[in-house]
């Protein structure tokens, strides 16, 4: 089977596995707030984001009140999320960036002029935030994209590039949330499920 025959496998098949694939960053629905929750996400879960963000918000209010907080409340309230003093930074210096350029850029080259922000983030933004189509390659997508064999690259910015080339437009986003879902659940990083796992008849990399 080749690439294209497992592309169509799977966008035939994720849907039906994972009808509720979502972000789970929780934003109330501001693209600004998603900003600084995809910042803070890095290295960590989305569940420890959840858990500290109601907390930064009470605390600064909105993305005013958290570019003029004190990085030591921003490095308190981030703490349990690791690397908190970059976080707190960055996040920060995010949100003063935001000020400065009146709100948050809808394109790619946009994005990644903020300060934390890099490709994955502003694809999250785009397709999140946005509801535009992208490729969204986290280190679930990252994984399953070499064990299926969609992509022969290491790099996500070359992975989101060969990905594009293989999926309609229309299912980017969805796609990243599925195929990022069925990581979570099947394929993980150790002792993956390859009994059950539904693309096991063509995955290159089953181990059992």
């Amino acid at each position: 089977m080749n690439k294209r025959e497992r592309i169509k496998v799977l966008l035939e098949r994720l849907p039906l596995l994972y009808p509720d694939a979502r972000c789970l960053l929780e934003y109330g629905g501001d693209p600004e707030i998603l900003l600084i929750a995809t910042i803070l996400s890095a290295r960590t879960t989305d569940s420890a984001v959840n858990g500290v963000t109601p907390r930064l918000w009470n605390e600064v209010y909105d993305i005013r009140g958290l570019a003029r907080a004190d990085i030591s409340l921003i490095e308190d309230i981030v703490h349990p999320l690791g690397f908190f003093r970059s976080k707190a930074r960055s996040i920060r210096k995010a949100a003063e960036w935001l000020l400065k350029n009146d709100g948050l850029p809808d394109t790619i080259d946009g994005l990644i002029q903020i300060p934390g922000v890099g490709r994955k983030t502003a694809n999250v933004i785009i397709g999140v935030g946005f509801n535009k189509p992208a490729i969204i390659v986290d280190t679930h997508v990252g994984r399953l994209s070499g064990r299926l064999d969609l992509t022969r690259s290491k790099q996500p910015d070359k992975i989101e590039s060969n990905l594009k080339k293989l999926l309609p437009e229309d299912n980017w986003t969805s796609f990243s949330h599925q195929l990022g879902f069925h990581g979570r659940q099947v394929c993980t990083s150790r002792n993956p499920s390859c009994g059950t796992c539904d693309f096991k008849s063509f995955c290159p990399k089953r181990i059992s």
